[in-house]
């Protein structure tokens, strides 16, 4: 119940400030334009090793949560992840990419919307963990049962979707367990360095 007036509460709020002012300030644009090619870098490089060294998708989902963590946690605004994906997932497309990384754009905006239950606030609080947890390991994992039933080039049948549910998404489950493992203490240390007050200052 917590969690829907919350969204609710998120939701009024974000119409209010489209509404009345611009949404999206010069240091937000600019956080999405540095986070997409940190989305883009890493896919391409981490995404590939990942595929060259393991023929899996572990690290590849590092490099998309770990991403999406970040401007969650230095914008705080629903939207921004969403960008992060679609557009890094493009940059990476028009180099040359797997069509794959379009499985990561929606898991993306799935991300941001569930994040709108603690209001994109990435926090020492133990609501604000939870949130942020469920949001990634979902996320994670339906990104890599859309990419297995989908994406892979497999015939759409049940061995497909089974593969998908049992296989695929547990293993894009275990980089979004890496992402988190990393990204959150890296959250820590910009917060005690109040890397936080700068970016809301700028």
């Amino acid at each position: 119940m917590h969690s829907g007036v919350t969204i609710v509460q998120k939701s009024n709020t974000l119409r209010g400030e489209m509404n009345g002012k611009t949404y999206f300030h010069p240091v937000d644009i600019a956080l999405i334009g540095v986070f997409c090619a940190l989305w883009a870098i890493l896919s391409l490089t981490l995404g590939r090793l990942s595929f060259a060294l393991l023929r899996l998708p572990v690290l590849h989902d590092f490099a998309a949560f770990f991403t999406l963590i970040l401007v969650a946690w230095a914008t705080r605004k629903f939207g921004t992840a969403a960008l992060v994906g679609i557009i890094g997932s493009i940059m990476v497309l028009l180099v040359g990419g797997p069509f794959v990384n379009m499985g990561f754009a929606a898991s993306a905006i799935v991300f941001d919307t569930l994040l709108l239950a603690n209001r994109h606030r990435l926090n020492s609080s133990v609501y604000s963990i939870v949130i942020s947890v469920l949001a990634t390991l979902v996320s994670a994992y339906l990104a890599g049962v859309l990419i297995g039933v989908f994406l892979m080039n497999s015939p759409l049948e049940w061995a497909t979707v089974n593969w998908a549910l049992i296989y695929w998404g547990p293993w894009h489950l275990v980089g979004g367990i890496i992402s988190i493992a990393i990204g959150f203490p890296i959250i820590g240390i910009l917060e005690a360095a109040n890397v936080r007050k700068i970016i809301s200052e700028g």
